[in-house]
């Protein structure tokens, strides 16, 4: 089975916006998943950014070699329990469907520039990868 990556919010965001943190290149060249919500978490920070004209395009090109998670009842159901740490909402629907593919036997690490959310992935012994 492929190792996949999965690929959170910040990351995408961060190439789009041209951040002093990148992943590394090749880095959109691997195997990444990531669950549905990302395609709308990115495409509403760049709609109240009024950026759709300058970025839409390079979105687009972006989530479509990401393959998505739908969200699904059993990640949904998780996404309701208690997390070992305190979660924001749509972390926890992101952490919910990382489970979900690793209850499915799938080998999944995690990437994201978001601190809170490598801390809490790292508190649940999800691999975490260094960007």
């Amino acid at each position: 089975m492929a190792r996949l990556v999965y690929v959170d919010t910040s990351v995408v965001l961060a190439r789009l916006q041209a951040e002093e943190r990148q992943p590394p290149a090749g880095f959109f060249d691997a195997a990444l998943v990531s669950s549905r919500l990302l395609q709308y978490e990115c495409w509403n920070r760049v709609n109240a950014r009024s950026l759709a004209t300058e970025v839409g395009e390079e979105l687009d090109q972006t989530l479509a070699r990401i393959s998505f998670v739908e969200l699904s009842e059993p990640a949904l159901r998780r996404a309701l329990q208690r997390w070992p740490v305190p979660v924001r909402t749509l972390d926890g629907m992101h952490l919910a469907t990382l489970l979900f593919l690793i209850g499915d036997g799938h080998i999944v690490s995690l990437a994201t520039f978001d601190d809170a959310m490598a801390r809490a992935a790292s508190r649940m012994k999800i691999p975490v990868l260094q960007l």
